[in-house]
């Protein structure tokens, strides 16, 4: 038996389909404002770094614990859940330990401004090797002088 596909029945059903262009329209706009907004969400606090012509570190597994101490003589932590805070040495040594005995052979560095108290950055390493690192680097600016 043949249905009458102009009988009155079969145009009255709702029709079930999806229209996914508002659906595409959505992701793409949702694409744009990532694609924007990733590029200023950068991490850490702005420090004048000192220059020099050491050679730079090949890209490593495990991202490096960094302290920062800034101009003022401020630490900031880029594994903190605020890394733009300012902590206090007694935090810094408890998170830094924390992390390394999650990651024992994560790279652990130092970036110092070229304004704060040498006797800062002392403290800062001092802090990190009782955290149990097992050594602390220094970050640097490349020396534009020394590389041309």
């Amino acid at each position: 038996m043949q249905q009458d596909f102009d009988s009155p029945n079969l145009l009255n059903k709702p029709l079930a389909e999806i229209n996914i262009v508002p659906y595409v329209d959505v992701m793409l706009v949702l694409l744009i404002i990532f694609m924007v907004t990733a590029p200023l969400l950068t991490q850490g606090v702005i420090v004048d770094l000192p220059e020099s012509s050491a050679q730079i570190l090949e890209e490593q597994e495990l991202p490096p614990i960094i302290l920062t101490v800034d101009a003022v003589g401020n630490y900031f932590l880029n594994i903190n859940s605020a890394p733009t805070t300012p902590l206090l040495p007694s935090d810094i040594g408890k998170q830094v330990k924390a992390e390394l005995d999650k990651t024992p052979h994560r790279p652990v560095m130092v970036r110092g401004d070229t304004a704060v108290n040498y006797g800062k950055v002392v403290k800062a390493m001092v802090l990190l090797q009782q955290a149990g690192a097992e050594s602390v680097g220094l970050v640097t600016d490349t020396d534009e002088a020394g590389a041309a």
